[in-house]
Formats: structure tokens, C-alpha cells, sequence
């Protein structure tokens, strides 16, 4: 009997799955929409009932009936770093608070970076403070909610709560413990309970596990919830991003992924520890490997604000691009339009179009918009480069690799090749790759997913485009002052009078 695999990710504004069988083949998917909570500004919030565990089951159950073979294992993936305060029961205490679009720990950042010291957060957990850290979170917490600190008994994520839902187990990968900065030690790989003790007191902290390790098997109660089979093995899982990376083979050290979509996400795997002020330094996947991280705040966020601005549709936009010359004809974006995470971690940067004549039309707006995007990612590798990484291949994932046109810019603009994988739907089909490794359908280094696609930079674009890289780099720096200060502006208009 042919065996079988799910997968299961819960994203920002949707949840998807898969159910694949052991040769790598999608036999049925499943998807859900759904919303964040923004209750103040800065705050981004799931209700984990409500919306994780519903989507799970939701999903659980539709790929399970569409099963026609044995059904051999699960792993699950979630947004994240997130935190989620929960009872000794893993009852949760309030909604979570989302990774690093939720901004309310400012405060906190800049107390716990005082304490314990830059260099020592650097040297120790690979990252300096930024609202991606799950520990100022948890500071701000106990600060403005103490009754709810006071009865948490558990630190949970997207995927540690959904596993302890599953099979009763309290654990975390460790590569979303590295995420929860400042409690985890990236050269020990293991909890740093000096920190630990200083940011959450009292809170006993998750048994640490690796992504590819089967932690427990689905309760008779979650099987009659999710109508899953009692006795299915459950791999721990771990963040999104990194389950999207393992989706397109990103294993080795100098595998980096370019993850198109709403926000621009990079991994690249290490075989030791760099850090980087400007990016995230985190554990791998898969044991004895390190990664280095970015995140822009934006990308095809940007396109999608661009297109209902100017009407048309994606293809329409894309068609329109295509036949604008490199340089957009003399227009230039910073994509900040959300502030900026990597390498900047910089909250009040915003978006700026530069070179606008009234000779320019909606297509070289859009084109503008793929190619800031473009040198953002650009940034990103030359700070991985700094760090001491190396991109030896760069392997495209997302919605964004469909078309072609904003694959063909980056590599334009990067100057380097981009490799595109047979199946880009992401997250959910890496976290059925975990499963089967978890439960021996496939080697740990094992891929079903074939490259099918490479996409070559033009060496006279690439030239062309490295003077708008400069130019790209320049326009943030002389302007971040009035950005900072529109900023100010902006909040202060969107305070209720």
C-alpha cells in the first residue's frame, strides 16, 4: 500500500496543505483564508483557537479523507517567532503575539539590550534585539499584562501549539527556539538559562527537539477533532520560512532561498555560526547547521498596493513591465512602504519614487516597484556576504518565481543564477518532506522536488542596474531623516484626537 505524508502550514493570512505520497506526488491540497487581529497600533495578533487550531482541523480533515493509501506521518509548520502564553493545561491566556510586524516591545528591546549587552547577544544568540525577538515580548508581558504572566506555564509557538494540541507534548525545535531571542544559546544549542531567568521567570521552558524528530503520536481526542487516525506519528515541525527553504532542497552550507511573496524572506545555510547586526543568526533545520536570515517588510505587498492603485490586472501590469528597459526609464523606489527589517531594522524608513516625470506610465511605476524590491534583496546577500556566507546557489520559492519577470530582474540585478524547484507551492510541501524523513520514507537529506527551471542573469542589464544599485543605496541615506520625520507625522495623525 502506497504510503502517505501530510502537511500542514498556518501563514499570516492563510493556512495550506498538502497530502503527498511516497514518491514526492501531491495527491490532494487544501487551503483556508484568514485574518490578524490588530487591536493597537503596532499590535498583529492570531486567536490560536480560532484560527490555528480551526484551520488545522480544518484542513487535517479534509486531506485526510482524500487518503487512499496508508497515511504515514505529519509535520506542521507556522508563522513565527510568535509567542503564545498558555496554562499548565497548554490553554491559551490571550491571542498571540505575531513575529516581527507586531512592534509593541520597542521599549523592551532597548531595556533588554542595555542589560545584557549587544556583543553578548550577538555572541551568544546570533541576533541584536529586533521586534522579531520573542524575549522583549514576553518582558513586555509581564510589564503590561502581569496576571497573565503570572499564570503562564508555557511558551508556546504556531507549531508547538498545534503539536502539544496533537499529542500532548510540551517541546520546540531548535530552530524556532533560536528565533526567541534572547532565551536560546546558538554555540551550546541549548536553552541559556541565565537569560532565560532574567526575561521569563518561573515559566518552565519547551523540551528542544529537532524539526525532523517524531515527538509524539495524535491522542484519541485530537484523532475524533481532526479525524486524523489515532497513533499518527508527528514530527516537530518548525517556523514557515525554514520548511519553505527545506521545500526546494536549501540544505547544504551556501544554499540560499529567495522566498517571492507578500514579504521578501532569504536563508542561507552556514556550517558555522557568523553573525551579523544587520541579519538574523539562527540554527538550521537539520542538526549541525547554522543559518543566516533576512526579511524585507515588503515586496509583493508593494505590487499589490501598486496594482489596485493603478488599476489592471497582475498580467496586465506584468505585460506593461516586460517592454520597459532596465532603469524603468529613470525610476527608482525604495520599497520601505512598512518600514524596513534586514538589513536596515529600521521601523520608520518608508517608501519613496524617486525620478517621476509626466511622461512616465503605470508600467514603469510597476517595473520600478519589482526592481527596488530587486536591489533590497541585493542588499540582503551583500550583508550574508559580509557575515562570511557565501551564495552558492540561490534556489527561488513562492508565488512570486510565476512569470518569470521578477525572477529575471532579481537575478539581473544580483548578477547571479536563480534555480526553480518543480513544486513552488511551499511551506506545507517542506513539512511533508520532514515528515517522511521523521518516519524513513526518505533519507534526511532526501528531495522529491526536482530544479526545472534556471533563470540567467543578462550581463548588460546587470551592469546597467549596478549604477541604480548605488543610486538605490545613496537615496535611502539622504533621505532617512525626512522619512523618520513623515513617520512621526504618520503615527501622530493616526492617534484618535
Amino acid at each position: 500500500m502506497t504510503r502517505h505524508v501530510i502537511g500542514i502550514d498556518i501563514g499570516t493570512s492563510s493556512s495550506k496543505g498538502v497530502l503527498v505520497d511516497e514518491r514526492g506526488v501531491i495527491r490532494a491540497r487544501a487551503s483556508r483564508p484568514h485574518e490578524v487581529s490588530t487591536p493597537s497600533p503596532g499590535w498583529v495578533e492570531h486567536d490560536a483557537d480560532a484560527v490555528w487550531w480551526a484551520d488545522f482541523v480544518h484542513l487535517a480533515r479534509e486531506l485526510t479523507a482524500a487518503c487512499d493509501g496508508d497515511l504515514s506521518g505529519l509535520a506542521i509548520s507556522g508563522i513565527g517567532p510568535t509567542l503564545l502564553p498558555a496554562d499548565a493545561d497548554g490553554t491559551p491566556l490571550r491571542p498571540a503575539v505575531l513575529y516581527g510586524v507586531d512592534t509593541r516591545a520597542t521599549a523592551q528591546i532597548d531595556a533588554l539590550t542595555g542589560e545584557i549587552g549587544e556583543q553578548t547577544l550577538l555572541d551568544r544568540g546570533g541576533s541584536v534585539l529586533t521586534s522579531q525577538a520573542v524575549g522583549p515580548k514576553i518582558r513586555w508581558l509581564a510589564e503590561h499584562e502581569p496576571d497573565v504572566f503570572a499564570r503562564t506555564e508555557m511558551l508556546l509557538m504556531c507549531s508547538s501549539y498545534l503539536v502539544h494540541r496533537l499529542t500532548g507534548r510540551y517541546v520546540l525545535d531548535h530552530h524556532s527556539a533560536s528565533q526567541a531571542d534572547p532565551l536560546y544559546d546558538l554555540k551550546a544549542r541549548a536553552w541559556a538559562d541565565d537569560l532565560a531567568r532574567r526575561v521569563a521567570p518561573g515559566i518552565p521552558l519547551p523540551e528542544l527537539v529537532w524539526p525532523t524528530e517524531i515527538v509524539g503520536e495524535v491522542t484519541p481526542r485530537a484523532a475524533e477533532e481532526t479525524g486524523l487516525p489515532a497513533g499518527l506519528p508527528v514530527t516537530a515541525g518548525t517556523i514557515d520560512a525554514w520548511a519553505e527553504a527545506t521545500s526546494v532542497g536549501v540544505r547544504s552550507p551556501g544554499d540560499t532561498m529567495v522566498m517571492y511573496g507578500t514579504t521578501m524572506f532569504l536563508v542561507q545555510v552556514l556550517d558555522d555560526l557568523r553573525p551579523h547586526r544587520g541579519l538574523w543568526g539562527t540554527s538550521g533545520a537539520f542538526p549541525g547547521t547554522y543559518t543566516l536570515a533576512a526579511g524585507m517588510a515588503t515586496s509583493g505587498a508593494v505590487t499589490d498596493w501598486l496594482r489596485k492603485l493603478a488599476g489592471g490586472d497582475f498580467a496586465t501590469l506584468v505585460d506593461e513591465a516586460a517592454g520597459v528597459p532596465a532603469g524603468s526609464r529613470g525610476l527608482l523606489l525604495l520599497p520601505y512602504f512598512a518600514g524596513e527589517r534586514t538589513p536596515l531594522f529600521d521601523p520608520d524608513a518608508r517608501g519613496i519614487l524617486a525620478g517621476l516625470t509626466l511622461e512616465h506610465t503605470r508600467g514603469e511605476l510597476y517595473r520600478a516597484a519589482l526592481e527596488g524590491i530587486a536591489y533590497g534583496v541585493r542588499h540582503n546577500l551583500e550583508a550574508m556576504t559580509e557575515a562570511g556566507g557565501t551564495a552558492e546557489r540561490l534556489l527561488a520559492v513562492g508565488g512570486g518565481t510565476q512569470g518569470g519577470l521578477w525572477t529575471q530582474i532579481v537575478s539581473d540585478v544580483v548578477g547571479a543564477e536563480q534555480e526553480i524547484a518543480r513544486e513552488t507551492v511551499g511551506a506545507c510541501y517542506g513539512d511533508a518532506m520532514l515528515a517522511a524523513a521523521a518516519t524513513g520514507i526518505t533519507g534526511e537529506t532526501g528531495t522529491w522536488n526536482p530544479i526545472v527551471t534556471t533563470v540567467r542573469p543578462d550581463p548588460q542589464r546587470t551592469s546597467r542596474y549596478d549604477d541604480f544599485y548605488r543610486a538605490y543605496r545613496s537615496l535611502y541615506e539622504s533621505t532617512t531623516d525626512i522619512a523618520h520625520f513623515l513617520a512621526h507625522q504618520q503615527r501622530a495623525a493616526a492617534q484618535p484626537s
